[in-house]
């Protein structure tokens, strides 16, 4: 990786007029490997390089990007930026600014125990192989069986004209599994993606045959036993998974700070959320969420975000408050604000946006056990099979495919496919209790035009909402 070409492209821009700009330098290598029914598929191994480059002159912005690293070619790249910015000035009114923040100089490295350049296509199969005879060999009817595995290494080199440089490598482990499991004329199917920034060690700290078998003797008691969903109100105590895509749905995405200006309003969709609610209260006194990207070995952690600030927690929602948005230089510049590390992009070809990291519901006090014993009539929602969300992230809904019954604070039967159906400020106001331990779930959000995916976690406590009135799918 050659650093000087991103610098050389920095100065280039300052002497054409550019008043900022920032160069993200990049190489990604990625390998990956998967199973259908036992028969491997698809293997697949990439590596990429190239650069990003975004200037603001006359108050408007232009980003050009390149996987051809010659200076010839950057050169022109940057002119092309440039030409761009200050045409797009001429009919635009609206003046960005970006909000001044202090200069970083760092390199941050996380470490392989056990790199994946180290370990060989045939171990990487027996991997997957592993898990699919685990599958087999357990009781259940499984009528079919996906399962992939996924590793890459981004290194990154992030410079801008206010004097910040740094370079970042980060490993990215990622295990997808999906499962269709049958008994008598039922089916039932479950997904799930575990990960971490982690090396090859990964395949064995996440556990994924012993979450795999669990999850299938769980969907197996669900097809033979359960019960219709209960036609009176109930008390509904949400699982972790279950609590991380409401956090992720409802409170990650409608707080992003571009979609509130409007940014989003044709891609994504808006947001209920507008500038006078912040210090407002959305929820009860225990409900804290946060966005944290300097949570240990996470898929969406990381210590600088891709305008080079650096990343901290952020509380969404504070004692039921509406407290915090996410943001980029721009959007905290519109209010007199710093930036608070939100700003992500997919890689070097794509500008950085505001975007999630971890975003998960803050413990409370309460221990599993005692949750559930404190229940007389309610249902466990212990994982979602579908979940929807209208545009403003308002109107939601999350169908159980593993749930349970609530009876005189025991565990009971099996319920069918009970139904979440709330809109957002009914969840968090009706939430009035969580338990002690937070755990997380993988998943890739999508944002932007044309579209990033890119990685996040999403999670939360076991969380009890009272007096619902469940739906049935």
């Amino acid at each position: 990786m050659d650093r000087s070409i991103a610098e050389f492209s920095i100065k280039l821009a300052q002497r054409l007029g550019a008043s900022y700009a920032e160069a993200r330098l990049e190489n990604s290598w990625a390998d990956g490997y998967a199973f259908r029914n036992g028969i491997p598929e698809l293997a697949g191994f990439s590596e990429d390089s190239g650069i990003g480059i975004r200037v603001l002159a006359n108050g408007a912005l232009g980003f050009a990007s390149t996987n051809k690293l010659d200076k010839r070619t950057v050169t022109a790249l940057v002119k092309q930026a440039v030409a761009n910015a200050k045409r797009s000035a001429v009919l635009n009114d609206n003046k960005i600014q970006f909000v001044a923040e202090k200069p970083n100089k760092d390199k941050t490295i996380h470490k392989q125990k056990i790199s994946f350049k180290s370990v060989s296509a045939k171990q990487k199969l027996a991997y997957l192989q592993y898990l699919d005879k685990a599958i087999i060999s357990s009781k259940y009817n499984v009528k079919q069986r996906d399962l992939s595995v996924n590793m890459s290494i981004e290194k990154k080199y992030f410079v801008n004209s206010e004097g910040s440089n740094i370079y970042a490598e980060t490993p990215l482990f990622n295990l997808l599994y999906v499962v269709t499991i049958k008994h008598g004329s039922k089916t039932n199917h479950t997904y799930k993606e575990l990960g971490a920034n982690l090396g090859w060690e990964a395949s064995r700290s996440l556990k994924a045959s012993s979450i795999l078998l669990n999850k299938l003797k769980s969907l197996q008691l669900n097809l033979q036993k359960s019960i219709s969903v209960p036609k009176e109100t109930v008390d509904v105590i949400i699982s972790p998974e279950v609590a991380g895509i409401i956090a992720h749905e409802s409170c990650g995405h409608p707080y992003e700070a571009d979609r509130i200006f409007g940014r989003e309003a044709a891609q994504a969709g808006e947001s209920f959320v507008n500038l006078a609610m912040i210090g407002s209260r959305i929820g009860t006194d225990v409900v804290n969420l946060v966005d944290n990207p300097t949570v240990a070995n996470k898929v969406g952690s990381y210590v600088y975000d891709d305008e080079g600030v650096k990343s901290r927690k952020k509380w969404l929602i504070k004692k039921g408050i509406i407290t915090e948005l996410l943001h980029n230089r721009e959007t905290a510049g519109k209010m007199g604000l710093h930036s608070n590390a939100s700003s992500r992009a997919v890689a070097y070809a794509s500008e950085p946006i505001p975007r999630m990291s971890n975003t998960y519901f803050m413990p409370g006090s309460w221990k599993e056990d005692e949750l559930i014993k404190d229940t007389k009539k309610g249902v466990y929602i212990k994982s979602f099979t579908e979940w929807n969300i209208d545009d403003k992230r308002f109107n939601f809904k999350a169908v159980g495919n593993d749930a349970y019954l609530i009876r005189n604070g025991k565990l009971a039967e099996p319920v069918k496919t009970p139904a979440l159906e709330l809109t957002t400020p009914q969840i968090y106001s009706s939430i009035d209790a969580l338990t002690k331990k937070v755990q997380f779930d993988v998943g890739n959000c999508g944002k932007g035009e044309p579209m990033q995916l890119i990685p996040v976690t999403m999670g939360g406590p076991h969380v009890r909402l009272k007096g619902i009135k469940l739906g049935r799918r």
